[in-house]
């Protein structure tokens, strides 16, 4: 996926207007580094297709720009949120070091958890994880005090939810499955939370697991 370039004169509609937000990469035709990270930058343009926007400026074509927003060397990326900047970095990145840049102003679907927020909010008492996944993969590794209901049982056991000790979060192995019933109950007006990302975000967090014996 090519990255468009954009010029001074379409800063302000391509940018500062935009709804989504904005990754920029200031780059330069004679920057080596700027060329070794291209392919990480298409990476992460094509992942959050239609969640964030990415769009190049060349210093050497856009000087203002460069001159207003201080960029010191390139490769320089940085991000805009509302019509501001609000997260930067400079050199050459991955393309999880883009993703955790941009995640913070990432539009989310209603009910969503961060396995981060998850985290605390257990600590705090706040909430109870539901594993919806098959017994066995509950059996082998779970969040800290989750208790379990398989996915096709959620919806016969509402009161049962709703009468943990906390408010109830719906997780699966990667996000989807829970997302799909948290929305249907949600639309039954029954409004439940699911963690984005589900069990494999926790784990890519490096957050505690419990493994029962």
């Amino acid at each position: 996926m090519a990255v468009p370039e954009i010029s001074e004169q379409e800063f302000e509609r391509e940018v500062l207007r935009s709804e989504l937000p904005v990754l920029i990469d200031f780059t330069a035709t004679w920057c080596g580094p700027c060329k070794t990270v291209a392919p990480e930058v298409e990476a992460i343009a094509r992942e959050l297709e239609g969640k964030a926007k990415v769009v190049k400026v060349d210093i050497d074509r856009s000087k203002r720009i460069a001159a207003t927003l201080r960029i010191q060397a390139v490769p320089t990326f940085m991000v805009f949120h509302r019509g501001r900047p609000v997260a930067a970095e400079q050199g050459v990145l991955n393309r999880k070091q883009f993703r955790e840049l941009l995640e913070p102003f990432l539009p989310r679907a209603e009910g969503a958890i961060r396995a981060v927020e998850l985290a605390q909010l257990v600590q705090q008492g706040q909430v109870v994880p539901v594993d919806t996944r098959e017994a066995n993969a509950y059996g082998r590794a779970h969040i800290p005090g989750a208790v379990h209901i398989p996915l096709e049982e959620i919806e016969g056991r509402l009161a049962e939810l709703h009468m943990l000790a906390g408010a109830p979060v719906l997780y699966c192995r990667s996000g989807d499955r829970s997302k799909e019933i948290a929305t249907k109950l949600a639309e039954e007006g029954v409004p439940v939370a699911f963690l984005e990302g589900g069990f494999l975000s926790w784990e890519a967090e490096a957050l505690p697991i419990e493994r029962p014996d």
